[in-house]
């Protein structure tokens, strides 16, 4: 490949790369993250480990997940930063396809660079892309099927779904379990939002234990001597602190005459913390949850008032908890007409595993539940939540659009063949590009071949011959290594997450093309002290 020397200059101390070089610079930091993460996608997919490069907090994941892997990694190039953020933007958006979208927009780039190395200007390429866009776009809508109005069919979607996403995952090896577990978790909501749905770690037993329970449950126990079974609770959600009625010398500076007047200073302190929990009783409640810790004495007022109490509930957990009961987080306690209780049938303490955990069930908000995972270790359980994670986002997102593509690189084999008919139809150096965005899209089913350690280059030769002969539902079957009816293996995907990442791939990659010029601004200066005297 060609490369002409690009312009280097300073302008008021800042470094400007300018022409071929500004241009290259961008793009091969872009294609490089899209490696990166390119051996982790699809069913036969590898995992990474990453360690944390604080050596304090010995952070190790074990994931095959693109939004997390390319979070954790630090990267100085600007635009590898735009194929991270797009692949957050996935994950947030859709859950899905993470790994799709970044991989898609590196090999866009690739592309891309092999025409600027012929001369060909970045404006034609982009031009080209975008009516390459509309087409694949319209052929992906166009094969889009929607079975919502039939709910047995729409049910089997979800599921169909749920198993594309999860096959990929440290979960495939339960895959009809998970697969069930998920979508009876999301069809339970009825619109409702997924933070309806908790998950639950806890180590011990193996994937196949995990199993979903109905309402909430909080990884906390009840205070010492308190009653562990409530029926229809009048309950309280706060954050307040209630760790103040002891003097806390360490870190503290008490001027004192004698040691009697430190116990003086704790009287009056363990009286405030009383009065304080006398405003929280005059609630009448018979369960109070707080977000902070609860020191012994309130625990011992409120173990005597026959009121039991939660402490130190996560934030996360405390807000989730709240929602599901219909409660307020609550700070001041002066007011009790204005505070809105939390309600539920029963909460009582229930063992799982080894450990005591507090489940809520009957909750007002019906929907809610609990998804409880278990596993060997925590690396296991946690990219296990991970995948949970991503199938319950898809699968939320497509309650909401309903509408589903084939998987197994069937879509994408479909999309370049409509492509590259428009590059026959088209004239001049458009076309080179439309054929670009064409080879581009036949990737991801190459990079799937690759994962699974099968020949690539005869795979995508045969699926481009059966689509060219109306086999639209031919793709790859990765349990045989052959092309196959994806329609009949069952390999469904979401319409949002398939189009989404098309849109995001182009657009990250149009922006990227785009530059031509990079300009590192240099810190500003800092005035000397001396001269402001």
């Amino acid at each position: 490949m060609s490369v002409a020397t690009g312009n280097e200059g300073s302008v008021l101390n800042s470094q400007v790369t300018k022409g071929e070089n500004a241009q290259l610079s961008s793009l091969v930091g872009a294609i490089a993250v899209a490696d990166l993460v390119k051996t982790t996608l699809g069913p036969k997919g590898m995992d990474k480990i990453l360690i944390s490069a604080d050596p304090a907090s010995k952070g190790v994941t074990i994931t095959n997940d693109g939004a997390t892997i390319l979070k954790a990694i630090p990267i100085d190039n600007p635009s590898a930063k735009i194929l991270v953020n797009i692949s957050k933007t996935q994950d947030d958006e859709v859950g899905d396809g993470t790994t799709t979208v970044v991989v898609l927009a590196g090999e866009l780039l690739r592309e891309a660079e092999k025409l600027v190395s012929k001369k060909i200007h970045p404006q034609l390429i982009i031009n080209g892309w975008r009516r390459a866009l509309d087409v694949a776009i319209k052929a992906l809508t166009d094969v889009a099927q929607d079975n919502k109005d039939d709910e047995k069919a729409f049910r089997q979607d979800l599921i169909n779904i749920a198993k594309t996403t999860l096959c990929s995952k440290i979960v495939s090896s339960e895959l009809d379990h998970f697969a069930t577990l998920c979508v009876d978790a999301v069809l339970r909501l009825k619109g409702e939002p997924i933070e309806m749905i908790h998950i639950l770690r806890k180590k011990g037993g193996q994937l196949k234990d995990a199993y979903l329970a109905e309402g909430f449950i909080l990884d906390k126990e009840f205070g010492v001597g308190q009653k562990k079974t409530l029926l229809n609770p009048k309950i309280m959600v706060a954050n307040t602190p209630m760790d103040t009625d002891k003097i806390k010398i360490f870190g503290a500076r008490v001027r004192v005459a004698s040691v009697s007047k430190v116990a003086e200073i704790e009287r009056a302190e363990k009286e405030k913390m009383r009065q304080k929990v006398d405003k929280i009783l005059n609630h009448k409640i018979d369960l109070f949850i707080n977000r902070q810790l609860i020191y012994n004495y309130p625990e011992e007022i409120f173990s005597d008032a026959g009121v039991s109490s939660i402490e130190h509930a996560d934030f996360e957990g405390v807000e989730r908890l709240a929602l599901v009961l219909g409660a307020d987080i609550v700070s001041t306690f002066d007011n009790p007409e204005l505070v809105k209780y939390g309600k539920c049938k029963k909460v009582e303490e229930i063992m799982i595993g080894e450990d005591k955990v507090i489940s809520f069930t009957g909750v007002g908000e019906g929907k809610a539940c609990t998804i409880v995972l278990r596993g060997s270790s925590e690396h296991i359980i946690a990219e296990a939540e991970r995948s949970v994670h991503d199938a319950l986002c898809v699968l939320s997102q497509t309650v909401k659009d309903s509408r589903t593509v084939l998987g197994g690189g069937a879509s994408e084999i479909l999309m370049s063949t409509k492509v590259e008919e428009l590059a026959r139809k088209t004239a001049g150096k458009e076309a080179l590009a439309i054929e670009g965005f064409a080879r581009a899209l036949r990737a991801i089913p190459s990079t799937l071949a690759d994962n699974g350690g099968y020949d690539a280059s005869e795979l995508v030769s045969q699926l481009r011959s059966a689509h060219e002969n109306g086999k639209n539902t031919m793709g790859l079957n990765m349990n045989t290594g052959k092309i196959g009816c994806v329609k009949e293996l069952k390999i469904y995907e979401s319409y949002k997450s398939k189009s989404q990442s098309l849109v995001s791939a182009h657009e990250a990659a149009e922006m990227i093309l785009r530059v031509d010029e990079i300009i590192r601004a240099a810190p500003r200066q800092r005035a000397d002290p001396r001269s402001m005297r």
